[in-house]
C-alpha cells in the first residue's frame, strides 16, 4: 500500500455536488480530509462518504474565516491544505506539497489559483491570483475580521508554488455575477465596520482602473472574449464594493 501524504485537507461546503467528487478525488492520497458543511441539501454528503479518508460533519455557518478556522482546528496533521468544494488540486502541486513535507524547510506555499471561467482555464501566460493554501498548521491562522476573501496569515518562510489549484466555480456569467453581488455586500460591510469612508474619486476611477489591471496587466486579453468579459465583471465588482460603501454611509446618516 502506498503511504498517504502526511497532510490534512480541510474544506467548507454548501451544496457542492457539481465538483466535489473531482475535488476529493484529487486529494485521495492525503492522510485525511475534513469537511465542515453548513447545510447542504444536494448530494454533498453522499459524495463525501465515497472516500475513505474523508470525514464530514455539520457546522452552522460562522462566516468564511470563522468556518475555515473551525475546520483548520479539527486537522490532526502538522501540515494542512485548504481547498474549496469547487477546486481541484493539480498533480504537479500534489508533488510539490509532498516534497515540501519531506524536506521540512518551508512553512507555506503561495499557490496560483487557475480560474476555469466558462469551462476554459486561463492561458498559461495570464498572471494568476495566488494565495497561501498549504502551510504548517502551527504557523498559520485567519483574520476573523475578514468577511470574505479570507487569507491565511503565515508567520514563517514561504515561496510561490509552480503548479496550480484549478477553480471550477465560475461556470457561467450568471454564477460569477451572483457571487460578486453577495461578496460586495460583505466587503462593503467589512469596510464600514472598520471605519473606512467612501471616496468619490475611487468610485469614479475604480472600475476603469480595475479593468486595465485585469485585462492588460494581468494579461486576461490572452483568454480571448472570455478574458474581456471576465475583466469587465471584475471591474464592476470593484465598483459595487465602493458604491455599497457609499450606501452604508448614507443609511447611517439617515438613521
Amino acid at each position: 500500500m502506498i503511504p498517504k501524504i502526511a497532510c490534512s485537507v480541510y474544506i467548507v461546503t454548501l451544496n457542492c455536488e457539481a465538483w466535489l467528487f473531482k475535488t476529493l478525488q484529487s486529494v485521495q492520497d492525503f492522510d485525511e480530509v475534513i469537511i465542515l458543511d453548513s447545510g447542504s441539501t444536494d448530494a454533498t454528503y453522499a459524495i463525501a462518504q465515497q472516500f475513505d479518508n474523508v470525514h464530514i460533519e455539520h457546522q452552522d455557518w460562522q462566516g468564511y474565516a470563522g468556518q475555515k478556522s473551525l475546520a483548520l482546528a479539527k486537522c490532526r496533521n502538522d501540515w494542512v491544505l485548504n481547498l474549496d468544494g469547487d477546486e481541484v488540486l493539480s498533480e504537479g502541486l500534489k508533488q510539490e506539497i509532498a516534497e515540501v513535507i519531506q524536506h521540512n524547510q518551508l512553512d507555506a506555499l503561495i499557490t496560483p489559483i487557475n480560474d476555469v471561467f466558462l469551462g476554459v482555464p486561463n492561458s498559461k501566460h495570464t498572471k494568476k491570483h495566488a494565495k497561501v493554501r498549504f502551510f504548517r498548521k502551527a504557523k498559520g491562522h485567519y483574520d476573523l475580521a475578514n468577511k470574505v476573501h479570507e487569507n491565511v496569515i503565515v508567520e514563517g518562510e514561504s515561496r510561490r508554488a509552480v503548479h496550480d489549484i484549478y477553480h471550477f466555480g465560475e461556470s457561467s456569467i450568471f454564477v460569477k455575477v451572483e457571487k460578486n453581488n453577495q461578496y460586495s455586500n460583505l466587503k462593503a460591510a467589512e469596510k464600514f465596520q472598520k471605519g473606512k469612508s467612501p471616496s468619490l474619486a475611487k468610485l469614479v476611477l475604480v472600475m476603469p482602473m480595475t479593468f486595465i489591471k485585469s485585462y492588460f496587466i494581468r494579461r486576461s486579453f490572452l483568454n480571448g472574449w472570455r478574458g474581456f468579459v471576465n475583466s469587465m465583471v471584475n471591474a464592476f465588482y470593484a465598483f459595487l464594493k465602493e458604491a455599497k460603501l457609499f450606501e452604508q454611509s448614507m443609511n447611517k446618516d439617515n438613521k
